[in-house]
Formats: structure tokens, C-alpha cells, sequence
């Protein structure tokens, strides 16, 4: 595996990743400890069960992993305090639509005051020189438009999920134009990416997990929504962005501290059941056909279209997706169909670090994105 992406930027460097025991913070997790990075972590346990945090042995690469709350301020501040990062990752959130309508107070609590406490640490800690919050695509005000949606569009969020990623959003503007001006060492930048899809993704209410407890136990999967239309990305996709831009803040604090969308490139827009049947095809033995839920007059309300604009990226920072749509859950549906075939014997983190390679590899010879 190549060690020269960003000029080895992340060897030695401490960084701070919360949410490090979720699906997207054990990919990022990894892939910074490949880099050679001195990765700390701050998360609630494991979220699901089973879970890539614990399959994978993450734990065992991190230097320190603090179980922790993001609504408990005073923990997050000694964290950030005892550790110093450098570059801090904000991942830690409530990430499902649907569990948003059961639980809209823990939705907000985490999802927008856990950004203030995490900002709050951030401001009481001069080692920190880039700082990057995790929101959503889900952030921006849909109208169920047919066009992108671009960094400077309004927010808003007609469930509770969209509207507290929203809200995170204002937080992080007030909180830069507030305490990390032209003046500051600090950057704070907002990064928000597509539907996204990978191995090890075990959450509820999600297309591809639905997808894959139904074939193992040869059982059609329902789908609720089969006509939605999704901006489709592989994990890897999007946290190449996140590292990407990272390092570039770092040699531009405040140029660079803006919101971002790191979103999957033209023809990524699938809709549901153009997914199922591509995960139906590429699984290792025949699965019972899906089955479409009927229509219900009061079911929660969830956007029909969305796709994101990411010239900006592309533009300033010569960033850009390399997997198609279908590439990308090729790579999903392998993960999931070995990891099925070995069973006990599979091994979950030398074959998530295999399809990172891979995907460096990948880099290396589609794109001289990662030129210096």
C-alpha cells in the first residue's frame, strides 16, 4: 500500500476521530492507522451488532479510546484537552431518518449540541489546526428539485434527522465567524457527502444492511421506497474527500474553512430498486425476489430526489470520485458475500484494509488528485 498520499501528511499526526466506533468512524479509523497517523477515539460503543468496530479489532490500533457521550460537554473537553490533537474528525451523531421520528430530542441534542460541545473543546485547545464536522447531504432545504445542490444553497430538513444536520450547519458558520477568524490557526470546515454505502455497515433502516440480513436469511427484502432517487457512494469515497481537504486546510487555514460536498460524480443517481437488484445480482447464491411495501397514507415523509454539486471540490481542490455506481457496490457486495462465505474465518480487517489498498491503487492510476 502506498504511503505517499499527502506527502505522508498524516504519519505521526494527531488526530481525533468521533463516532470512531460507527460504521463511517471504523473506516476512517483504519485507513488513518494505515497512514501511519496517531488515531484517538471518542464514541459511544459500537452502535450495532455485529459491528466493523469490533470485527475488525479497531481498538487495538488506536492510541486511546475514550467511551464517551458527545451531549456530556465536560468529558469531550478533557478528552480534547488530554490528547492535543492536531486534526480532529467529527463523526459522532444520530445518523438514521426514520429513528429521528421516534426519538427527535436525542436526535437534536446529539446531532446540534453535540457540534457546540465539540466546537467548545475545539476553542480551549491551541493544538487543533483543522476541525471538520460530519453533517449530511441531507442538510440542504429539499424541495425534491431535479437539479444539485450546491455549498451556498439554504439549509433546512423537513424530518427531524435533515433539520438537526441543518441546524449543525448554522452552528458551525456562527461558531467560525464567532472564534476562528482570519486570525485564528484553526480551520473549520463542514463536509457533507451522499448516500453512503460499504462493508460493515450493520444499521437499521438502511437499503444495503436490509439488503444483505435478508439474503442470509433467504428472505425478501421490503423496500418502502423503491422510485427514491439517491446520490449512491462508496465510504471510501467521501473520506478520501475529508482527508483530502484536512490537508489542504492545513497549509490554508482560512481559505479553505467552508462547507464541502463530497458526493459521488455523474450517473451515481440510482434509485432504490436499481440498487437491491444490482446487490440481488452480485450475491453468491439466489435470493427470494424483493418485495415492494404497499403505500401507506401516513408514513413518514422522505425525499424523493436528491444529488449534490460537487464542482466546488473538483475546482479548488482537484478532488474527485473514481468509483462508479456500479464499481462501488461491487465492492460492497464482496465484503459482505466473503465475509458470508468464511464466516468465522473471515478476516474483517485485512480485507476492509485490502479494498482501501485497492482503492489507493485506484488513485494512483485514474487521477493526479493526490499530486502535491
Amino acid at each position: 500500500m502506498s504511503r505517499a498520499l499527502w506527502n505522508s501528511f498524516y504519519r505521526g499526526r494527531k488526530v481525533l476521530v468521533t463516532g470512531h466506533t460507527g460504521f463511517k468512524g471504523s473506516w476512517l479509523s483504519l485507513w488513518l492507522s494505515s497512514l501511519g497517523a496517531e488515531v484517538h477515539g471518542f464514541s459511544l460503543p459500537a452502535p450495532t451488532d455485529p459491528s466493523l468496530f469490533e470485527e475488525a479489532q479497531i481498538h487495538d490500533l488506536l492510541e486511546s479510546s475514550t467511551i464517551g457521550d458527545i451531549r456530556e460537554g465536560s468529558l469531550l473537553r478533557e478528552t480534547v484537552a488530554r490528547i492535543q490533537p492536531e486534526v480532529v474528525f467529527h463523526l459522532a451523531a444520530q445518523p438514521l431518518v426514520r429513528l429521528s421520528y421516534r426519538q427527535p430530542v436525542e436526535t437534536f441534542e446529539t446531532n446540534v449540541m453535540g457540534v457546540v460541545n465539540l466546537l467548545e473543546a475545539v476553542r480551549e485547545c491551541p493544538s487543533v489546526r483543522v476541525c471538520q464536522i460530519i453533517t449530511s447531504d441531507k442538510c440542504y432545504e429539499n424541495d425534491n428539485r431535479i437539479t444539485a445542490f450546491r455549498e451556498d444553497d439554504p439549509m433546512g430538513g423537513s424530518d427531524p434527522y435533515s433539520a438537526s444536520k441543518g441546524c449543525a450547519e448554522l452552528v458551525v458558520a456562527a461558531y467560525r465567524k464567532s472564534f476562528f477568524g482570519t486570525a485564528s490557526q484553526t480551520s473549520i470546515a463542514s463536509v457533507r457527502a451522499g448516500n453512503v454505502i460499504g462493508g460493515g455497515d450493520w444499521a437499521e433502516d438502511r437499503i444495503v444492511p436490509d439488503c444483505i440480513r435478508a439474503f442470509q436469511k433467504q428472505e425478501s427484502v421490503h423496500i418502502r421506497n423503491p422510485h427514491a432517487i439517491r446520490p449512491w457512494q462508496h465510504v471510501l469515497e467521501p473520506l478520501s474527500g475529508y482527508l483530502h481537504l484536512a490537508y489542504h486546510q492545513f497549509q490554508n487555514p482560512q481559505t479553505l474553512a467552508e462547507g464541502w460536498n463530497f458526493g459521488p460524480g455523474p450517473g451515481a443517481n440510482w434509485t432504490v430498486r436499481q440498487v437491491v437488484d444490482a446487490l440481488v445480482a452480485r450475491w453468491s447464491e439466489p435470493v427470494p425476489p424483493p418485495r415492494i411495501e404497499a403505500p401507506v397514507t401516513n408514513k413518514l415523509y422522505e425525499a424523493s430526489f436528491l444529488k449534490l454539486d460537487i464542482s466546488k471540490a473538483a475546482t479548488l481542490l482537484n478532488w474527485l470520485p473514481i468509483l462508479t455506481t456500479a464499481e462501488a457496490l461491487k465492492m460492497t457486495a464482496e465484503w459482505y458475500a466473503n465475509r458470508a462465505l468464511a464466516k468465522a474465518t473471515f478476516q474483517t480487517r485485512s480485507f476492509t484494509l485490502k479494498q482501501i489498498a485497492d482503492y489507493e491503487a485506484g488513485l494512483a492510476k485514474r487521477t493526479e488528485m493526490w499530486a502535491s
